[in-house]
């Protein structure tokens, strides 16, 4: 996706996601905007995987090439901290 496109919106990752064969029911993204309306410098996105992990990736300007990892779900079988963006196109 970031080879292609370098793009940042959250969501084309969640699209890829999809098409890739994820649950979008099992995901979260963050804002794609700041609160002030410009463009995000990263942004974070993520899907359950299972009971106990999820797998976490961060894309955007801010950290040249995208990052990924598995890692443990949170507590309450979250992945992401804080507010994250309705999935609901």
């Amino acid at each position: 996706m970031w080879a292609h496109t370098a793009s940042s919106s959250g969501r084309a990752y969640i699209d890829a996601l999809v098409d890739a064969g994820f649950d979008k029911s099992a995901m979260q993204v963050t804002e794609d905007l700041t609160t002030v309306g410009n463009a995000a410098e990263s942004i974070q996105f993520s899907v359950r995987w299972g009971d106990r992990q999820c797998l976490v990736g961060q894309v955007g300007p801010s950290t040249g090439e995208p990052v990924t990892m598995v890692m443990d779900q949170l507590a309450e079988g979250r992945c992401l901290v804080g507010r994250t963006r309705s999935i609901d196109w």
